[in-house]
């Protein structure tokens, strides 16, 4: 969301791909509250959001227990894992080495974790 916030071609292109193709694309609230600052100056990702399904942080519980077993404690990292795995989806992150200690905790159900350029 940072490269959409930013206007960055790669993001554009991948968006666009999405949109084509048909693939859905989500996030979490938490994930929106750390790249959100101001409407006025996130034009960009304000449209982008109103495109992708939104998931809101309701399984407090799961996520907790994700972070006793993983040995983590970022809560917004723990939510985007645990609903992924819901889901079924992967994940594309800018940051992969974040969700990987969380994602080895859920072994066998846990999402596809893909790096971004």
């Amino acid at each position: 969301m940072i490269a959409i916030d930013r206007g960055k071609r790669t993001a554009h292109t991948f968006t666009a791909a999405a949109v084509q193709s048909r693939t859905p694309l989500h996030t979490t609230h938490p994930v929106i509250g750390q790249v959100w600052r101001s409407q006025t100056r996130q034009a960009r990702l304000a449209t982008f959001l109103k495109a992708i399904t939104v998931h809101p942080l309701d399984d407090g519980r799961l996520v907790g227990q994700l972070l006793a077993r993983s040995r983590t404690s970022d809560v917004v990292d723990a939510h985007l894992v645990a609903t992924a795995a819901r889901l079924g989806q992967d994940i594309l992150t800018g940051d992969p080495h974040h969700l990987l200690r969380l994602t080895a905790a859920l072994g066998a159900t846990a999402p596809v974790v893909h790096s971004w350029p």
